[in-house]
């Protein structure tokens, strides 16, 4: 694997220009020495080397994930980037993880949350998301306790090396979440990514 730099480039959100978020990916890897769970995401080639936004809109950060259809319930943590370049892991296999250049819940374009499918020890927060279904509800709570409802409509498992950066993290005219993780045989690490996207619900 390896880690695309993107110091020095403007954040992710664009919503003033309206371009969509094109470019080459970043590395979101785990310790597959030790096969752990590894995985690639694909943050827009124009993210930020520091992706935090002033804090009113931090408040309004995803704090807990409900996904009832395959018994996910799950606190939420903020995710940066590293001096690399490369998207930060979540630290807990029991946890997810919200990229914080992205979109917060309910906001004008995709919210991205990133999640382990397994551990050293076995099945970690997202290793049952492939069996989402089209019309699953997913339930997002806020930090400013406000709680956004989103609705499944497809589900998409992409080689690494062809993961979709626009589908992903492109700019969206109504809010969209879209959950993560890796996917396909492992070989030191996962050949491929799984990639949830939903709606807000109706």
């Amino acid at each position: 694997m390896h880690e695309h730099d993107t110091r020095n480039r403007r954040p992710v959100r664009s919503t003033r220009t309206g371009r969509l978020l094109l470019g080459a990916g970043l590395v979101l890897e785990a310790l597959a020495v030790t096969a752990l769970v590894s995985w690639w995401a694909h943050a827009p080639s124009d993210a930020a080397a520091s992706p935090l936004r002033a804090s009113a809109a931090i408040a309004g950060a995803p704090a807990h994930v409900d996904i009832p259809a395959i018994g996910v319930s799950a606190d939420v943590e903020t995710l940066g980037l590293r001096p690399s370049g490369a998207v930060e892991v979540p630290s807990s296999y029991d946890r997810v993880g919200w990229y914080a250049g992205s979109e917060i819940p309910g906001g004008p374009g995709p919210t991205v949350v990133l999640g382990h499918i397994d551990s050293h020890t076995g099945p970690a927060v997202f290793f049952r998301l492939s069996q989402l279904r089209a019309g699953d509800e997913v339930v997002v709570e806020r930090a400013d306790s406000a709680v956004v409802r989103f609705v499944v409509d497809r589900i998409g498992e992409f080689r690494k090396s062809r993961f979709p950066t626009a589908a992903v993290y492109g700019l969206t005219p109504a809010p969209t979440l879209r959950l993560l993780t890796c996917a396909g045989p492992f070989h030191g690490h996962y050949r491929d990514n799984l990639v949830v996207f939903a709606r807000l619900e109706p």
